[in-house]
């Protein structure tokens, strides 16, 4: 379908609709922007993942059952993000080998509760599951969402410091006294839960780019933490939103818009970096 024939159907869309739309877009890129900064610092980028495909595991076997998806895939996500640190730690393995095995695990379950759902055919929901569907999303798939987002930043707000020295060095914020297992564990917590309330929106095979590109982005032009803390999720709204817009104008799916579009910024913001001029 052409942009010239889409532009009505875009301009001719219920308020409501575009409100509701839009807001659940900005908010997926906020909060997903704001458990990235730990992600992509702590060169943990396997844990969004591990994570999306947990929660994505997590939804399809609550549609397996009959349950409800949402609440299976925050508990398979949340499971998976208490299990992993103290893996990690008795294996005496580095964290990222214990995701890559849970990556490839919650995946193939992922597509195993998917071929035994009743009736052997995929629905609309379970295809939402992989890729998303925002016009889907409800008043409170938006209220969770804001409340998830309101609480990671009254986190952030309130533990600065701590935060700031273990994302500058984990082992001298260890020696200051700071409980840095803890907060390890905090944030994997946290951005478990935030894959599985963005799953609708985003999709379970595309939101870890969510998580990892606005970040990544912001990281290119600053080694300030507090800066890069504020100015990721503001580019994780905008970009989320331009998708948005892009997908409705051009009749795309708008998962995989969002996550073009931020990938298509985080190149540029590659190439035109002064970390990367300066070598």
């Amino acid at each position: 379908m052409s942009v010239i024939t889409m532009q009505p159907i875009l301009f001719e869309l219920p308020p409501s609709f575009l409100v509701t739309s839009s807001l659940a877009a900005v908010l997926a890129g906020v909060v997903c922007s704001m458990v990235g900064v730990f992600v992509v610092r702590m060169n943990l980028s396997s844990v969004g993942f591990t994570m999306s495909h947990a929660a994505f595991a997590g939804a399809a076997f609550g549609l397996m059952l009959s349950l409800d998806p949402l609440l299976c895939a925050v508990g398979f996500s949340t499971a998976v993000a208490l299990v992993l640190g103290p893996v990690s730690e008795k294996a005496h393995l580095r964290p990222d080998v214990i995701l890559g095995v849970s990556f490839s695990v919650m995946l193939a379950l992922g597509f195993m509760f998917l071929s035994l759902i009743p009736g052997g055919v995929i629905s609309s929901t379970a295809l939402s599951i992989l890729w998303g569907s925002i016009f889907g999303v409800t008043l409170l798939d938006l209220i969770l969402i804001s409340f998830l987002t309101g609480t990671i930043a009254l986190i952030v707000v309130v533990f600065f410091k701590e935060f700031e020295a273990i994302l500058f060095d984990r082992k001298l914020a260890e020696a200051d006294g700071i409980p840095t297992r803890r907060f390890y564990y905090a944030m994997l917590f946290l951005t478990g839960l935030v894959v599985a309330l963005t799953l609708k929106i985003i999709g379970g095979l595309l939101v870890f780019a969510l998580i990892i590109n606005s970040a990544s982005t912001v990281y290119q032009f600053s080694y300030n933490i507090r800066r890069i803390m504020v100015a990721s999720p503001v580019v994780g709204g905008l970009v989320c939103l331009v998708g948005l817009m892009f997908s409705l104008l051009l009749d795309l799916p708008v998962g995989s818009s969002i996550v073009i579009v931020s990938s298509l910024v985080f190149a540029a913001a590659i190439l035109v970096s002064p970390k990367r001029r300066r070598g």
